[in-house]
């Protein structure tokens, strides 16, 4: 319910209307599909690609997305920096509430504890598409691994609307940032950078 009140209630990412309507979404850490649900009825001609590594939330993700038809695609998967499984890390997270999930490199002890991983290449190759208008990440730490070992994929982004875990976290983001020129603004818990160009 936390969840629904920050995004439908406060309107989270009303700071988004704005933007030029983007016809591709990447929404990392899609929860049950909130910030997924918005921005397909912000911009009835945008697609998403919803990724979500915690089982239980995937399957309501999945359901609650299930009314766009075609224009959505969900992924149980974590992002990271290369194909590979993770571990999954419950409730040792932040508040250690349902959205606390992390995901680990390292030994995986049984089938229900691990996730397949995704980069974002990969992610857009599966989805067909070149340009990321919108790119959302809200993953919980992983915003580390992801933008350390950022490579070409970083220039065909657009937009990206970040929840940023910690200093370590916001200084890999914006170091990965440093050869492009955008506009950057803070709405709440989100870090917005807009018009990104090389």
């Amino acid at each position: 319910m936390n969840v629904f009140s920050q995004i439908f209630l406060r309107d989270e990412y009303a700071c988004l209307r704005n933007i030029s309507p983007p016809s591709f979404i990447l929404d990392l850490g899609a929860n049950v599909g909130y910030s997924s649900a918005y921005f397909l009825n912000c911009f009835p001609a945008a697609t998403v690609l919803a990724v979500e590594p915690d089982p239980d939330n995937f399957e309501l993700c999945r359901k609650n997305l299930a009314p766009y038809g075609d224009r959505v695609h969900v992924v149980r998967g974590a992002v990271w920096s290369k194909r590979c499984k993770l571990t999954l890390s419950r409730s040792a997270f932040g508040d250690g509430r349902e959205w606390a999930t992390q995901v680990h490199e390292g030994e995986v002890d049984n089938d229900e504890e691990f996730v397949e991983s995704w980069d974002v290449s990969s992610l857009m190759e599966l989805a067909g598409i070149q340009d990321v208008d919108l790119l959302k990440v809200d993953i919980e730490r992983s915003e580390l691994e992801v933008f350390k070992f950022t490579s070409a994929w970083l220039k065909n982004v657009r937009t990206i609307c970040i929840e940023l875990h910690g200093d370590d976290c916001r200084e890999v983001f914006f170091g990965a940032l440093k050869e492009f020129q955008y506009s950057a603004e803070s709405s709440g818990e989100l870090t917005i950078c807009r018009n990104l160009l090389l």
